[in-house]
């Protein structure tokens, strides 16, 4: 099947469906990019995955590799993520099975990092000496929404507060973007003593969207979804939204492509393997803006 949007023919795009990935595109257009919303992970998806031949670092990693952190602490994080890491990506375990692991993971990684006393005030430098890079195609991707008045909402097991500085420190954290996730709690001194309200990690993003209920219900004449994720965690993200009428789900396959390519197939609409750019993203999102003619399915 051919596209009119050219770049969902590149060879990293797969879909189960195509026919029904051109109809979700063609009544989403015919609403009006004024109707719709983009909800979107943040780890592996709106950074990328890998950067010549190197893994780039999550929101955790930028702080674990810092100075910030003693070795003996980076020693019990690197201990953390090659035991339950694996777990995590296990296509043969159930999310059921997975979300307690994944909690105790989250919260004794969050228990080390308070150890370490952190400092608010140099959060910034970290961020800037770290190896962290967004997707090829960010600034198009930020300043596109930004400029049509289109919500971005973040949805992010990571730490807020870096995520924040990484899109600062890119100059598109615009009015537009909302950041659901974990945000440090600094005592008075800017010392970090612990983390704020409830646990989101990569199984309950669900629960962080359905609590967030109100700041859905200001989006409700926006029934329209692109949703943007590199798990199958991600894929509840939008559950608070209300009323929906069309959700178009784009999955980043980064890693262990040909043991988990079936499962994303199953579970998002558009699958991009291996693909460390926003290209098809960006160009979606043209299409649904009406920003090329080109773009116009007859």
């Amino acid at each position: 099947m051919s596209f009119k949007i050219p770049e969902l023919n590149n060879p990293s795009v797969c879909m189960r469906d195509p026919q029904r990935v051109q109809d979700i595109l063609m009544s989403m257009q015919k609403s009006g990019s004024n109707t719709l919303q983009v909800i979107s992970d943040f780890d592996m998806t709106l950074t990328r995955f890998a950067y010549e031949g190197k893994r780039c670092p999550t929101c955790h990693n930028i702080l674990d590799n810092s100075k910030l952190i003693s070795n003996d602490c980076k020693e019990k994080l690197k201990e953390l993520l090659n035991t339950y890491y694996p777990i995590e990506i296990d296509s043969s375990r159930s999310i059921e099975e997975k979300l307690p692991l994944m909690v105790e993971w989250w919260t004794k990684a969050h228990d080390l990092l308070v150890e370490q006393r952190i400092r608010k005030d140099l959060l910034a430098t970290v961020v800037r000496e770290s190896e962290a890079r967004l997707r090829e195609g960010f600034q198009l991707f930020f300043n596109h929404l930004h400029e049509h008045s289109i919500p971005l909402l973040i949805f992010s097991a990571g730490i807020g507060d870096i995520l924040e500085e990484v899109i600062r420190q890119a100059g598109v954290f615009h009015s537009n973007v909302k950041v659901f996730s974990n945000y440090m709690d600094f005592d008075e001194s800017g010392v970090l003593k612990a983390f704020k309200g409830e646990l989101i990690h990569i199984y309950n993003k669900r629960e962080g969207a359905l609590l967030n209920t109100g700041h859905f219900q200001e989006l409700r004449t926006r029934p329209n979804v692109l949703l943007l994720g590199d798990s199958l965690g991600d894929l509840t993200m939008a559950d608070g939204v209300q009323d929906m009428e069309n959700i178009l789900k784009i999955g980043f396959l980064n890693d262990k492509v040909e043991e988990r390519k079936q499962s994303y197939l199953d579970s998002y609409d558009i699958v991009l393997v291996k693909d460390e750019t926003l290209e098809v993203p960006n160009a979606v999102l043209l299409y649904l803006t009406d920003c090329c003619l080109i773009y116009s399915i007859s």
